[in-house]
Parts: C-alpha cells; structure tokens; sequence
C-alpha cells in the first residue's frame, strides 16, 4: 500500500570511488537505473541501513563476480539520507494486491499484443521489473494521482543461515527511489576506514 512517511532512513550506494566523491562534492549526481532485469524497477538503488552489504556488492563488482553495467575499479560506499514520502512498501502486506493486480494486467496486455512474459532467471528479474513498470503505468492511465516516490522491499539473498532457516545469509532491504528530491544530502559514512578502505588506496 501507499503510505506517506514523514520519518527518513539511512541508505547505501555501491559504486566507484571517483564517481562516490564527486557525487559527495556536489559535482554530480547519481542516475537512476533503467535496466529491464531490475527488481523495482526504473529508479535510485540503496542498501537499506546496510553500509557493509553496499561495499561487499562494490567488491564483487570490482572482481566480475557480480553483473554491474558500468565499471568500478575501486569499491566505494556513499551514504544518503532518504525521505521514503510517498512510498509502496512491499513489506507491508496489503501491497501483494497492487502486485497481483498489476500482473493481472501485464498478462492481459501480453495476451492482446501476441507477446510471451517475461520470466524472471536468476538475477535477471524482467517479470518483476514489468510488473513493478506496470504498476506505475496504471496509476498513470487510471488518472489516480498515485505517484510513488520511493519503493521499498525485502530480499532474501543468499543461502539458508542454518539448515532448514528461513534467514539467508544476505538478507537484505532495498529501497528504490523513483522521485529524487527524496535523497536530501550524501555523506561519506563512519568510521571511513571501514566502510571506505579504498579512499586512500587503489583495491588490488
């Protein structure tokens, strides 16, 4: 469901070091992703609360172990202050309606044109990413005034902590900011050396 947040959180961009500190300095901004395999859909990825997860991805994508359109030589982690304003929060369970509904939609609209769905494999989440695109699609059609600004979710990444567990060693949150002027400022986050060991040395 939508709910307006007044409250803020603390997310986490993965990404290279030059482009961490221009983004810092004020010299540039993040671009939004707009790949068709992306979960949430078209928008600004964070790490929820998660500055060590940001600079593991960082890492992977720095050794190809990880798919990242674009390049990072030198892993780098900037933090954001996010105001989540008018958010779908897919942790809160009366979204699996708008989600269901949505699929409902994109099927028929596949039906009509002759075209197959997309199926999500793997990493690749094109049937998520379509529905999440048919969401804001019929708000838009629909003349609701629903626009999200944010969309927020769980993922449960990795493998069983324990044998039988429902917890995955990389469980994580995920936030997608559609509309910008949600993040009000970055910041390099503390302790530096922690979350940032290659601000001062090349990553080898």
């Amino acid at each position: 469901m939508a709910f307006h947040y007044p409250s803020q959180i603390f997310g986490f961009h993965s990404c290279d070091r030059e482009v961490g500190l221009k983004i810092i300095n004020g010299k540039d901004s993040l671009k939004p992703s707009l790949n068709s395999w992306d979960w949430l859909g078209g928008g600004i990825y964070f790490w929820e609360q998660n500055p060590g997860r940001a600079l593991e991805y960082a890492e992977e994508c720095a050794k190809k172990t990880q798919f990242f359109r674009g390049e990072i030589k030198n892993p780098f982690v900037i933090g954001a202050i996010i105001n989540l304003g008018n958010c779908l929060n897919l942790l809160e369970s009366k979204s699996a309606i708008i989600l269901k509904q949505a699929h409902k939609v994109l099927g028929e609209t596949k039906l009509l044109s002759g075209t197959a769905m997309p199926k999500n494999k793997g990493a690749n989440r094109a049937l998520d990413c379509a529905v999440i695109q048919t969401v804001h699609q019929s708000n838009k059609e629909s003349n609701s005034g629903i626009v999200y600004d944010t969309i927020r979710s769980s993922f449960a990444e990795g493998g069983e902590v324990y044998p039988g567990s429902i917890f995955t060693d990389r469980l994580h949150i995920e936030v997608c900011v559609i509309n910008p002027d949600m993040i009000l400022g970055y910041y390099l986050p503390q302790p530096v050396e922690k979350y940032n060991p290659y601000l001062n040395k090349d990553y080898k």
